[in-house]
């Protein structure tokens, strides 16, 4: 070891303040800069502006609003801000839409029946909506029954159809039979208007609407000038425009007509006769896809109305209509063939939608409805099998876009087995699946 001191016993007194001075503007410097870093910076951050605040309020709607004062009894507002986005061609545009008729506005639990559509496999429902029944009164609107069918089926990734029907009596007042089931408002354009009003409740939560329902009868359209089938067109054309302006999206349907087997021009019209009048019209310039309906009677859906007498029941059938009178209306297959015809001979790549078809039994009950006695001679395993051959025929024909089975729950909503809408059901009086359930539940489905 040397003699030397150590280097620290060198410092002078002032180098010594210098050097503890230092010290202390590191440490208030250090200081600072963490304050600033840590709380000056982000306490700036932390609220904006009045200003904006009020701008985003004004500009940005959130995303749900739940009102806890609302009363229970009151219906449930939509809230269209959480719908889905507008159905696009791939969502509905499919080859073959499989679809039930459904009773969701007659009462019981819509979810539960929704979820029974669902375990059938199908995709599609089709819902009557009654504008009297919505709009009793100028401007009070009653929508919780088709709120209650939208959200149930939504939930599900079910498509909905609306048939929309009936102006409200304040509107109709040239319609003189006070037994009416349905009837244009004496302005046609007030109808488009409430499709306005209903495709924005609904907004991207319906698929489809079929413009009317079996406009050649009397007791569905009387507008003072009779069943003119030109006049339908025009009433036809304002729906559509209507629709396509408020979501281009929605596949509109004509509505779909009544195959009668007879014609006086006045209180009922052919169906082959008005759908030439349809088409003279216009029709295909103010519609998606083609109604059409046909309830298949007491032979299956492949027979021809010349081919009766070769049916398996031919000789033992109780109802003889489609065998001793043979007529297109009888049979599901030419009418749905022949409208194909007509309908393609003008636009190749338009299809049908079947709105309603089915078959009836009255096995179970102690008899059919009056004058449905057709219903006495189709079994519940016909009925089914029926049913069944339909979808896939149909689906098989290339002409039909959509179809739905009439019905699904009218069966125990109808009141009883004399109510003519029981025996097409697939839920018997009391509520319990028919055959037809379970076949259509097994059924093969190729979208």
């Amino acid at each position: 070891m040397s003699g030397r001191a150590p280097r620290s016993q060198g410092f002078s007194g002032t180098r010594l303040y210098v050097a503890v001075g230092a010290w202390l503007m590191l440490i208030l410097v250090g200081g600072f800069c963490t304050w600033y870093g840590w709380l000056g910076s982000n306490r700036g951050a932390q609220t904006p502006p009045t200003e904006t605040v009020e701008a985003a309020s004004t500009d940005t709607a959130p995303t749900s609003v739940v009102n806890v004062d609302t009363p229970s009894s009151q219906e449930p507002e939509p809230v269209n801000t959480d719908a889905p986005p507008h159905p696009t061609a791939t969502d509905t545009q499919e080859v073959f839409g499989y679809g039930i008729v459904i009773h969701g506005a007659g009462g019981g639990n819509v979810d539960y029946m929704m979820g029974q559509v669902e375990n059938l496999g199908l995709g599609w429902v089709k819902q009557q909506l009654r504008w009297a029944d919505v709009e009793r009164n100028p401007g009070e609107m009653e929508w919780g029954p088709y709120d209650w069918v939208v959200e149930a089926a939504g939930e599900r990734g079910i498509k909905v159809m609306f048939s929309i029907v009936d102006a409200p009596s304040w509107l109709r007042s040239s319609y003189l039979d006070e037994n009416v089931e349905g009837a244009p408002p004496d302005n046609l354009a007030d109808y488009a208007n409430f499709l306005g009003l209903v495709v924005d409740r609904y907004n991207g939560r319906i698929h489809a609407i079929e413009v009317w329902n079996e406009q050649n009868l009397d007791r569905e359209w009387q507008t003072g000038s009779g069943l003119v089938p030109a006049q339908y067109v025009e009433f036809l054309s304002g729906a559509y425009e209507t629709i396509k302006a408020h979501n281009s999206d929605i596949i509109v349907i004509s509505g779909a007509l009544s195959p009668t087997g007879v014609h006086d021009g006045i209180t009922v019209y052919d169906d082959f006769l008005y759908m030439d009048g349809l088409l003279e019209a216009g029709l295909l310039d103010y519609t998606d896809c083609v109604g059409a309906h046909h309830n298949g009677y007491n032979i299956g859906p492949d027979v021809a109305f010349d081919q009766t007498g070769s049916a398996p029941d031919a000789a033992t059938a109780s109802f003889r209509g489609p065998f001793d009178n043979p007529h297109h209306s009888w049979s599901f297959k030419t009418t749905l063939d022949t409208y194909a015809e007509k309908v393609r001979a003008i636009d190749p790549e338009m299809k049908l939608c079947i709105t309603e078809f089915g078959w009836a039994s009255s096995e179970g009950y102690d008899a059919p409805p009056e004058g449905f006695g057709f219903a006495a001679d189709n079994t519940l395993e016909e009925q089914a099998t029926y049913i069944v051959d339909a979808y896939q025929q149909m689906r098989e024909s290339g002409y039909v876009w959509l179809t739905f089975l009439f019905n699904f729950d009218y069966g125990n909503k109808s009141g009883g087995p004399s109510n003519d809408n029981v025996p097409y059901s697939i839920i018997d009086v009391n509520g319990v699946p028919r055959p037809a359930f379970g076949a259509i539940s097994a059924m093969e489905k190729t979208p």
